[in-house]
């Protein structure tokens, strides 16, 4: 891996549905999905959906900042998830489906923080969001039969019905950004 690559790490409800969306995204190297945020070591999907853990599912994304910026990464995370439902994405719901973002070092939490503010003022969305920003501690990758499940998976009805829409809307809106 190059040296020039960096880190993001965002939640913003089931990881399938983001995976897939920042897996077709111009400079992004490799997305992988996982659990973030919470409290107990080497945690397994069954623990983090019991909401017991504290963990957000989440991507961890290795880009390249030449291609692609944190402060694009950032624009299209917000506008491909709802930012204002608190513990919940559509029919999911619970802290582990919350909207985070785990910064890496300060300048990713500066942006982070300005782009809910600038957003907010935009009135984009009826409510406001509710996104959280946290300094990123530990990932901790999801079993092997999380990782590009929609890839994997195209005929299985959550993929048809939630996230083939999502991945189609997010074609359509950031066709520049693609591969």
């Amino acid at each position: 891996m190059r040296d020039k690559f960096e880190i993001a790490t965002f939640g913003g409800g089931c990881f399938w549905c983001v995976e897939a969306i920042f897996e077709r995204v111009n400079g992004v190297h490799q997305v992988e999905s996982g659990y973030s945020g919470g409290h107990v070591i080497n945690p397994d999907y069954k623990m983090v959906t019991s909401g017991t853990t504290g963990h957000a599912e989440v991507i961890q994304i290795t880009f390249d900042p030449e291609a692609v910026s944190y402060l694009e990464l950032l624009e299209i995370f917000f506008k491909t998830h709802d930012p204002t439902t608190l513990n919940r994405q559509g029919a999911d719901v619970g802290t582990q489906y919350r909207s985070i973002v785990l910064y890496h070092n300060e300048q990713q939490n500066k942006l982070a923080r300005e782009i809910i503010q600038d957003l907010d003022s935009e009135g984009i969305w009826n409510n406001p969001i509710v996104t959280t920003v946290e300094p990123f501690e530990e990932f901790y990758s999801a079993e092997a039969y999380h990782q590009e499940y929609f890839e994997n998976n195209p005929n299985q009805g959550y993929c048809r019905l939630v996230i083939n829409p999502k991945v189609e809307k997010f074609e359509k809106v950031f066709k520049e950004k693609l591969k």
